[in-house]
């Protein structure tokens, strides 16, 4: 079930459910698309209906950044956990050397799949990587793209890792649905904070969402206006849904 956010509507569950039906899409080898929604996303879809369409038609959309979880619990009443792609892409990990599942990691650099490569030699011994795949920063030829299918579709691969960063990945991800028999899922930021290219906020600031705040601190150059604007239109466009949802509900009673 999905619960809708102001442009995008966001799967409930608890974490350990996120996980499972993941697993339980790849496992099947379906080819669908999961997408790791946050308030940037969000704001995307909010300005682009074509891009809202994709977010919307995903199998999965887990509620990443904390502000979505705490704004579904202040709509809706449900205690929603925060399924960030920076603990899911880890515990994917972990449940597919255990039950054998084959993974393909698709975007980013040479430099950022060569290091994802040794990382997950040494973290997961037993895992059955099939590809670690830099493509090209342009639009791919037709060629190209089907290279790339044939390439994941001959290895068995049950689960891709996408990470092209949003919106780019969601796009990738839904064109090559019913093309690309496995369950991806985009990660976007997720995998450079894993393999240690990147450091993830403290706790603290997770929980009290100011996770921005230090990816912010971080890259201030490429992400200030992104932040500062996304967020400001988010907590406008929140307020806006929940006082007219909070006045229907009392006209209702």
């Amino acid at each position: 079930m999905k619960q809708f956010l102001i442009s995008i509507g966001i799967s409930s569950g608890d974490y350990e459910i996120f996980v499972k039906r993941i697993i339980d899409l790849a496992k099947k080898r379906t080819s669908s698309y999961v997408c790791v929604a946050n308030v940037h996303m969000l704001m995307e879809a909010q300005k682009d209906a074509d891009f809202s369409k994709i977010v919307n038609d995903a199998d999965i959309c887990t509620p990443d950044g904390m502000p979505l979880a705490k704004a579904i619990k202040l709509l809706y009443g449900n205690d929603q956990d925060r399924v960030a792609g920076m603990d899911l892409l880890p515990d994917l990990l972990k449940v597919s050397e255990k039950d054998a599942l084959r993974v393909y990691f698709y975007g980013g650099t040479n430099a950022m799949q060569e290091a994802s490569a040794k990382y997950v030699k040494s973290a997961f011994p037993n895992l059955i990587a099939t590809g670690f795949h830099s493509p090209p920063f342009r639009p791919l030829t037709n060629e190209e793209e089907s290279e790339i299918i044939e390439r994941i579709n001959a290895t068995g691969t049950n689960l891709v890792f996408v990470a092209l960063g949003c919106p780019k990945q969601e796009k990738w991800m839904a064109s090559m649905k019913g093309r690309i028999n496995a369950c991806m899922i985009g990660i976007g930021g997720a995998l450079p904070v894993m393999i240690g290219l990147q450091e993830r906020a403290p706790v603290w600031m997770q929980k009290y969402s100011l996770e921005w705040l230090f990816r912010l601190y971080q890259e201030p150059g490429r992400l200030w206006k992104r932040y500062f604007y996304t967020n400001s239109l988010f907590l406008l466009l929140f307020a806006g849904e929940y006082f007219k949802i909070k006045l229907l509900r009392q006209n209702q009673s």
